[in-house]
C-alpha cells in the first residue's frame, strides 16, 4: 500500500491505512523533507550534509547513513533484510525519494490548482486542495535555506488558489459566499491587487456598490502608503466600470479575450475583461517560474505562452502585450528551438508590438550590427559617453530614474522595447535570419544605457544565442558567460548566474580546458541544488560524459554507457529540441573517433542532424555512390552549438569520397576554429580537434 507524505504543514508521513508513521528526530524529518523538495531527483550526500549541519561533525556522513537507514525501516517496514529499498533509494552520489506523483500533498495540490476546467469542476477541486493545508509549508524548516524557495513557491500557489476559488464562485453566481474569504485574504495579503479586485467584484454583485467602491479606495490607500506604488490599471478601470454600471460586470458576462484566456492559463478561469489585464501579467510570471522546473512545467509554460500573447493582443493594449511578451525572460542555453512554430508566432507578435509602440529614445547601432560584438563593447552614438561596464540594482524592466527622482516614461518604454528585442533574438536562434543579431545588439545597447541588471542579463542571453554566424567563437562566448556570472552574482540573478556558468562550461570545453569546465559544472550544480533548478543537471551530466570521451579517461564502452545514462535524463525533461537525435549523434561521433566500434545503430533516428550524418552512415554501409550524392545536396549547418561538429562530419565524408568542392567549403568554414575541439562547445559531445579535420582536408 502506498505511503503518503505531507509537507503542507509539519512534515509527516502516513501508511496505506492512513496511520501516522513515526519519523523519529528532527534530522530524520529534515532528510525526508530535503528529498521531497528535490522532487524524485538525487540529492548528493555532500549537499545533504551541508543542508543538515551548519558546521558538520567529523562523522556527518555516517550519521546521515544512520538517518536514512532509520527512515527506510519506518517507510518500508515489510521490506526483507538486505533487499534494496524501493522508496528511499541510493543512486549515484546520493539519495532520492521515489514517491509517486500523487503521494505528496504538495505535488497533488499543484496539480489540482493548475488544472483547467469549467467553474463547476474547478470550485470543488480547489476547495478540496486548499483543505489539505495543515499550516505553513515545511513548517518545521521555515529557517532552512534549502526549503526557502519551495516554501515561497507553494505559498504563492496557495494564494493563487484562494483567488481562483473566489473566481469560480463569482462565475457560478455565489458572490456572497466569496466575500468572507476574500475579506480575510486581502487583510492578510494587502499587496495582492487581484484579491482586492475580486472582493470589489463580489461586493458589487451582491448589490453593495458603495462597499465595492470603498474597498477599491482602501486598496489604493494601502498600496500607496505602505508599498509606495499606484494601483494597476485593472483596479482603476474596475472603479470606473462600477460607477457606470458597466454591462460586462454582470454575472456570466464575457469579453472578447475569454476563449484565448482560458487557453492561456491553467491557474485561472476567465471572469471580467477589467481583470484579464492584471491576470495576464501575473500568469506570465507564473509560467516563467514553471518553465525552470522542467518536465511538465516547461511544457505547460510553452503551451500557454502563445495563447497569453494572443489574449493580450485581443484586448488591444499594445503596452500590455509588450509586457506579456517581454516578461518571459527564462534563461536559455540550448540553441535549437523546442517548438519552431511557437517561436515564429512569438517573433511575429513581438515585431507587431514593436511597430505599434510609441517612439522611444533613438538607438544607434554599429555599421556591422549583424555581427554581434563582445560584451562590454556596445557602440554608442557619436558624442555620447561610453556605456558603463557595471549596472545598479534596478529591477528587471525598471525605467531609468533621473537625478530629479522622477521616473522617465521614455526609459520605461526603452526597457519594454529592449525586452521585445531580446525576445526576438532568443526566439530566432539557430536560424540564418539577419534580424536576430541586429535585435540582440540593439537590446544590449538599450539595457546598458538603462543600467538595469536583469534586463542586461536577458539581453546578453540574446547576444549569446546570436554568436554562431561562424565557427571559432568560443572565446567570445566565454566573455559573455564571464560577464553574466559577475553581473548575476552582484544582483542576485540566480538563474542567469547558472546560465553564465553553463556558457563558460561549453566555451572551456571547446578550448579543451576541462579543469575550467569542471569548475563551472560544479558551480552550476551547486546553484541548481540551492535554487531547485532540475534542468541544470541534464547539461552537467552530459558534460561529464563528454569529458570522459574527450580526455580518453575511459574505454569507448564506458563512454557509451555514460552517454546513454545522460540521454535517459532527458526523458520527460520537456526539451524536444535538445533530445531529438542527440544520443545517436553522440554515439556516431564516438564511433568515428575510435577504432573499436560501439553499438550505435546505423538506422537510428538522427532527427534534425540527418542531412550531415547520412553520408557517413552510407559510407559505413559501403554505399559510396549514394553517400556522394547525399553529400552534394548537403546544406550549410544551422548556426548553433553544433556548427563545428556538423562541418567536421561533412569534412570526413567529403574527404572519403573525394568531393573537392565540399572539402573546400568545409575547410573555409572550419579554419577559424582550428584551436577548438569539434562539437565540444555544445558541452555534450565531440569529434576531436578541429585541426585534425583540417589536416584531413589538406
Amino acid at each position: 500500500m502506498q505511503v503518503r507524505f505531507g509537507v503542507l504543514g509539519p512534515v509527516a508521513a502516513w501508511d496505506g491505512a492512513g496511520n501516522a508513521i513515526a519519523l523519529k528526530g528532527p534530522r530524520h524529518r529534515a532528510v525526508l523533507a530535503r528529498l521531497i523538495v528535490a522532487r524524485r531527483r538525487v540529492v548528493p550526500v555532500a549537499h545533504l550534509v551541508t543542508d543538515l549541519w551548519e558546521d558538520p561533525p567529523p562523522d556527518a556522513v555516517g550519521a546521515l547513513r544512520t538517518f536514512v537507514a532509520a527512515l527506510r525501516r519506518a517507510l518500508e517496514p515489510q521490506r526483507p533484510p538486505r533487499s534494496p529499498a524501493r522508496l528511499l533509494v541510493t543512486e549515484g552520489p546520493g539519495y532520492a525519494l521515489r514517491a509517486e506523483p500523487d503521494a505528496v500533498d504538495a505535488w497533488r495540490f499543484e496539480q489540482a490548482v493548475t488544472t483547467a476546467g469549467p467553474p463547476a469542476d474547478v470550485l470543488p477541486q480547489v476547495e478540496e486542495a486548499l483543505g489539505w493545508w495543515r499550516g505553513p509549508a515545511y513548517a518545521d524548516f521555515s529557517d532552512e535555506p534549502w526549503a526557502r524557495t519551495e516554501r515561497s513557491r507553494l505559498t504563492e500557489l496557495r494564494l493563487h488558489a484562494v483567488e481562483r476559488q473566489a473566481e469560480a464562485r463569482l462565475d457560478l453566481g455565489l458572490a456572497a459566499e466569496a466575500v468572507p474569504d476574500l475579506d480575510t485574504h486581502v487583510a492578510e495579503h494587502p499587496w495582492r491587487e487581484e484579491g482586492w479586485r475580486l472582493l470589489a467584484m463580489a461586493l458589487y454583485r451582491t448589490g453593495r456598490q458603495g462597499d465595492a467602491l470603498a474597498v477599491l479606495r482602501r486598496a489604493r490607500e494601502l498600496l500607496v502608503e505602505h508599498l509606495g506604488v499606484d494601483p494597476g490599471p485593472g483596479l482603476s478601470r474596475l472603479e470606473t466600470d462600477i460607477l457606470h454600471h458597466a454591462p460586462h460586470l454582470a454575472p456570466g458576462s464575457q469579453g472578447p479575450a475569454d476563449t484565448v484566456w482560458a487557453r492561456a492559463t491553467a491557474a485561472y478561469d476567465r471572469s471580467v475583461p477589467s481583470g484579464a489585464r492584471a491576470r495576464l501579467e501575473s500568469t506570465v510570471g507564473l509560467m516563467r517560474d514553471l518553465a525552470v522546473t522542467g518536465g511538465g512545467g516547461l511544457r505547460a509554460a510553452r503551451e500557454h505562452r502563445v495563447a497569453a500573447i494572443a489574449a493580450a493582443e485581443e484586448l488591444g493594449d499594445v503596452e500590455l502585450t509588450a509586457r506579456v511578451i517581454g516578461a518571459y525572460d527564462v534563461p536559455a542555453i540550448w540553441t535549437r528551438l523546442d517548438d519552431p512554430d511557437q517561436a515564429s508566432h512569438v517573433i511575429a507578435a513581438a515585431e507587431r508590438t514593436l511597430a505599434a509602440l510609441p517612439p522611444t529614445t533613438p538607438t544607434t547601432l554599429p555599421p556591422d550590427a549583424a555581427t554581434p560584438l563582445p560584451p562590454g563593447t556596445a557602440a554608442t552614438p557619436a558624442g555620447t559617453p561610453p556605456v558603463p561596464e557595471h549596472a545598479t540594482a534596478a529591477s528587471p524592466g525598471a525605467a531609468v530614474t533621473p537625478a530629479n527622482g522622477m521616473r522617465s516614461p521614455l526609459g520605461a518604454r526603452d526597457a519594454v522595447r529592449a525586452r521585445l528585442l531580446a525576445t526576438i533574438a532568443l526566439e530566432s536562434r539557430g536560424t540564418n535570419a539577419t534580424r536576430g543579431p541586429i535585435a540582440a545588439r540593439e537590446a544590449e545597447l538599450l539595457a546598458r544605457r538603462l543600467d538595469d541588471p536583469g534586463l542586461l542579463a536577458f539581453a546578453l542571453n540574446g547576444v549569446f544565442m546570436q554568436t554562431f554566424h561562424r565557427t571559432g567563437l568560443a572565446p567570445h562566448r566565454d566573455a559573455i558567460g564571464t560577464e553574466l556570472i559577475a553581473l548575476s552574482a552582484r544582483h542576485g540573478l540566480a538563474t542567469y548566474e547558472v546560465l553564465g556558468h553553463l556558457i563558460r562550461l561549453q566555451a572551456r570545453s571547446a578550448l579543451a580546458d576541462f579543469a575550467g569546465a569542471d569548475a563551472h559544472a560544479t558551480a552550476a550544480d551547486h546553484l541548481a541544488a540551492r535554487h531547485e533548478l532540475p534542468l541544470v543537471g541534464v547539461f552537467t551530466q552530459w558534460y561529464r560524459a563528454l569529458r570522459l570521451d574527450a580526455t580518453g579517461q575511459a574505454p569507448p564502452q564506458e563512454v557509451e554507457a555514460a552517454y546513454r545514462s545522460a540521454a535517459a535524463r532527458l526523458d520527460g525533461a520537456g526539451m524536444p529540441g535538445l533530445e531529438h537525435g542527440l544520443l545517436p549523434l553522440a554515439l556516431l561521433c564516438l564511433r568515428l573517433r575510435h577504432t573499436s566500434p560501439t553499438s550505435a545503430d546505423d538506422s537510428a533516428d538522427f532527427g534534425p542532424y540527418e542531412p550531415w550524418t547520412r553520408p557517413l552512415v552510407l559510407l559505413r554501409l559501403g554505399r559510396r555512390r549514394e553517400a556522394a550524392a547525399k553529400l552534394r545536396d548537403v546544406p550549410d549547418p544551422p548556426r548553433d552549438l553544433l556548427l563545428e561538429a556538423m562541418w567536421c562530419l561533412v569534412a570526413r565524408a567529403a574527404a572519403a569520397v573525394g568531393d573537392r568542392e565540399t572539402m573546400a567549403r568545409a575547410r573555409t568554414a572550419l579554419t577559424p576554429a582550428a584551436a577548438e575541439l569539434a562539437g565540444a562547445g555544445s558541452g555534450l559531445l565531440t569529434l576531436g580537434p578541429v585541426s585534425e579535420h583540417l589536416d584531413l582536408l589538406r
